[in-house]
């Protein structure tokens, strides 16, 4: 019987041991990556970060009770950071594209953008020369910018251009205003808070893409946090918290609904989607 005994308060302790390792590892926090010198959707102030990206982030964490920690990237190491799992969560402007998604997953899009063409406040060029005859065109490495500029500019054989690839864009921005480069491709929302803070810079002209935003896990979400985060965004969504963060750093800005369309390539937006089963393609 004394045996007996101790052989069950060994197991209690046993099993009591391995709860608590196990409550341990679930409130490790989630390392997002983000690149904070992208505003309006991240970026550092006074040594904090602020931005859309951070503060709806910080948004779906409560809704859905789980911590976070931020991790500040160039952009280029982002997407392989979080493919190698590196990194748990990418929150940043990050457009949805087809070859991003053979390599991690997406949530439902939360936003919508397209492209702008900014040129120095005092330029006579327009969308089109801003973009062709020698101009010297600045776009961030990695970004979907680079590879619209690569596949319909830069590859065809009649048009005489440059790219200048940049870790961020505000060094790009920076650069064409003391006359490094001509011109500086950018989703419009960003092309804005560069206009709203006084850089002096115009828009030339936008490039109407319709791309979808999202926020992204690594390939086969392997945190099994997909569908959380899917219904942390509708969550603060539908009750005003998303556009209050919004209208924050973009006011007046007209926010799109969430969920926007989704392209049929994106393997997770297919029905039923993680954690929101009524929504996806069919």
């Amino acid at each position: 019987m004394k045996g007996t005994n101790v052989s069950l308060l060994s197991a209690a302790i046993l099993a009591l041991g391995g709860g608590i390792a196990s409550t341990a590892h679930a409130q490790d926090p989630y390392t997002v990556g983000v690149e904070a010198s992208f505003p309006p959707w991240a970026y550092v102030e006074s040594g904090e970060f602020k931005g859309i990206a951070i503060d709806a982030m910080e948004a779906i964490a409560d809704e859905i009770g789980i911590d976070i920690e931020f991790q500040d990237m160039p952009f280029p190491s982002l997407i392989p950071a979080l493919a190698a799992e590196k990194i748990d969560i990418l929150a940043t402007g990050l457009t949805v594209t087809e070859e991003r998604s053979e390599n991690i997953d997406f949530t439902i899009p939360w936003w919508e953008t397209n492209d702008v063409v900014l040129v120095p406040e005092d330029s006579d060029r327009n969308v089109f020369t801003a973009v062709c005859c020698g101009a010297r065109i600045g776009v961030q490495g990695g970004s979907s910018q680079e590879a619209w500029m690569e596949e319909n500019v830069v590859d065809s054989s009649d048009i005489d251009v440059e790219l200048a690839k940049y870790d961020s864009y505000v060094t790009a921005v920076d650069d064409m205003a003391i006359g490094r480069i001509s011109s500086v491709i950018v989703d419009d929302t960003s092309a804005q808070e560069y206009i709203n803070a006084g850089k002096p810079v115009k828009m030339a002209g936008k490039i109407y893409i319709r791309a979808p935003l999202a926020l992204a896990v690594s390939k086969d979400d392997p945190q099994e946090i997909l569908g959380q985060l899917n219904q942390g965004i509708m969550a603060i969504y539908e009750s005003g918290e998303w556009g209050e963060i919004v209208d924050q750093y973009i006011p007046g800005v007209s926010v799109p609904t969430i969920p926007g369309h989704m392209p049929d390539f994106v393997d997770t937006y297919q029905k039923p989607v993680a954690g929101l089963p009524e929504l996806g393609n069919e």
